[in-house]
């Protein structure tokens, strides 16, 4: 059986090890449009955009490695078409044929046309490239205008104020990370920047970009504010990969939608990572995670699959993130009917967990600086457990989350 990968990040590289370590000893290739082996996307903007990591660091696995487990590498290679009747991958003139194709494309930034072409420097973050400019452009007394305080814009300001920039922050929201946190949790992130130094313009609207010369970017606000910067980054989120799929004819919105085995609406095409739009069967609704674990983990049941088995994703999504001393882990997914009820233990001044409820059901749970507590969590979320003895905190939560069911 010939498998088939259409891109080369995290989920396909994991994809490929499980495809191995189960035995499979058919042909695999793996093609990526970035001329680069696949590697880890979150040091983009923690470690190595810190400095605290290099770039060799980052890859999955080095070029011996899929040489000896007869990976054929296509790296810095568009794939131009799919053709699900003949089970073929296009590949400028060549023709990859296939038993199971899995797409794993990952995302893309979504774009500001009005900050570009206005005469200053914008920049995005999604490659080790985009990584290593941020990082060599970040300096002392530099003026850095963040567009958005998402989980990626939030990132770069830590990494932005550690190398000494100025860094103003521009949100809509009126509160950072608005819509994942809610305001009771959100608030600790503006406390965070704010007490680093960071101008967080809150509830703000962007009129305009213009050049202020010598390379100078002019941000309007439409309160009359104007953010002057030496570098505008936008970070508001991405898109998925999908165009493919979707002129291929398979089924797509707001990415690639796949059933609970991650299959397409072709039984013989399965997607993962960032593009995947899953039916969750725990959750009981689609579901598309743009976080790291979910593309390791998605890529070995994919691979499972499409061997044949029979094994459902069922994971909770997963997602971590380090700014200046304050490092967290977040489990569950709230979705769109939100939360009736926030549990807080802790000092959300320093260490802390947080639960979010709906009708005493654990929707998601994090903690802040308390490593311990990710396991607990973990169990928590998905079950019923009365708020009374969660906001206890004489209560140990490892204790609480081994109670009977």
């Amino acid at each position: 059986m010939r498998v088939v990968i259409v891109g080369a990040g995290l989920a396909a590289a994991t994809a490929v090890e499980e495809l191995r370590k189960q035995g499979h000893d058919g042909d695999i290739d793996l093609v990526g449009a970035e001329a680069h082996l696949p590697y880890n996307r979150p040091p983009l903007s923690k470690g190595l955009l810190l400095g605290d990591e290099d770039e060799s660091s980052i890859f999955v696995h080095d070029e011996a490695w899929y040489a000896d487990q007869s990976v054929a590498l296509h790296l810095g290679t568009t794939v131009t078409g799919l053709d699900l009747d003949r089970s073929c991958v296009h590949v400028g003139a060549e023709e990859l044929g296939y038993d199971r194709l899995l797409i794993a494309t990952g995302s893309t930034p979504r774009r500001l046309p009005a900050a570009e072409g206005h005469g200053g420097a914008v920049a995005y973050l999604r490659t080790v490239e985009d990584s290593l400019a941020l990082r060599a452009a970040f300096a002392q007394g530099r003026r850095v205008a963040i567009v958005g305080a998402g989980w990626i814009g939030l990132e770069v300001a830590a990494a932005a104020r550690a190398a000494g920039s100025e860094v103003t922050v521009i949100e809509s929201l009126e509160l950072p990370l608005l819509r994942v946190l809610g305001s009771e949790v959100a608030a600790t992130f503006a406390e965070l920047h704010r007490s680093h130094g960071v101008d967080l313009r809150l509830g703000a609207t962007i009129e305009g970009f213009s050049s202020g010369g010598a390379g100078e970017s002019v941000v309007r606000l439409r309160d009359g504010a104007e953010i002057a910067a030496d570098l505008v980054v936008v970070g508001i989120g991405v898109l998925p990969n999908d165009a493919l799929a979707s002129k291929a004819g398979l089924a797509v919105d707001n990415g690639i939608l796949v059933d609970e085995w991650l299959r397409s609406t072709n039984p013989h095409v399965y997607a993962a990572g960032d593009v995947a739009n899953q039916l969750h069967p725990t959750l009981g609704r689609r579901l598309r995670v743009e976080h790291w674990d979910t593309a390791i983990e998605q890529g070995k049941v994919a691979a499972a699959n499409m061997l044949g088995g029979d094994e459902a994703y069922s994971r909770m999504p997963y997602f971590f993130t380090d700014q200046y001393d304050l490092g967290m882990e977040y489990v569950g997914s709230v979705g769109p009917d939100g939360y009736d009820d926030v549990i807080l233990r802790g000092d959300p001044a320093g260490q802390f967990t947080a639960f979010w409820l709906s009708s005493q059901r654990v929707l998601a749970g994090m903690h802040v600086n308390d490593w311990d507590a990710i396991e607990p969590i973990r169990a928590l979320v998905g079950r019923h457990v009365a708020p009374d003895r969660l906001r206890d905190e004489s209560e140990d939560l490892a204790a609480i989350a081994s109670a009977p069911r």
